[in-house]
């Protein structure tokens, strides 16, 4: 599963929605959070975020894992290997961030939806989801460039001169 799209590694393909995605959560999340008269405007679009997100990074972990199996199994030096496994390092803790971010995300926007059934919470309970979800996000963005950066250290360093 997800080792080949057209004969191409599905790993470089797949990636692609994850890098556009997550930063599109992480900034939309906390536009939600830190100005509420945008909510109704940008809640549609950040709940999508906040579902495809989790998966786009998933999909990139799994397709990741599979190219790096491929990599040992073809037998890459160990110098190859160390820099994707820090790779792997990093889109793994991608992944966890990315997770939670959404999770609090979705949180977030029920209790503030307005529906019947969402809880009335405090205003300083908004705050303190505000502040997660900005810690939350900075993170993400953060892993998000380090496996990014990583992963074409990894693929172009001495390829390009």
């Amino acid at each position: 599963m997800l080792n080949n799209i057209l004969g191409i590694p599905a790993h470089p393909l797949i990636i692609h929605a994850a890098v556009v995605f997550i930063p599109l959560l992480c900034l939309g999340a906390v536009v939600y959070a830190v100005v509420p008269r945008f909510r109704g405007k940008i809640g549609w679009a950040v709940l999508a975020l906040a579902v495809i997100s989790p998966i786009a990074a998933w999909f990139a972990k799994a397709s990741g894992e599979n190219l790096r199996d491929r990599l040992v199994a073809a037998g890459f030096s160990p110098e190859i290997l160390d820099k994707v496994n820090q790779h792997q390092s990093y889109g793994d803790r991608t992944w966890w961030f990315t997770l939670a971010l959404g999770v609090v995300t979705l949180v977030m926007l029920f209790v503030n939806s307005g529906n019947r059934r969402a809880p009335h919470v405090p205003v300083w309970v908004n705050l303190a989801m505000a502040v997660v979800v900005i810690a939350l996000a900075v993170a993400t963005a953060i892993y998000v460039f380090l496996t990014g950066d990583s992963g074409a250290h990894a693929v172009w360093e001495g390829a390009v001169p």
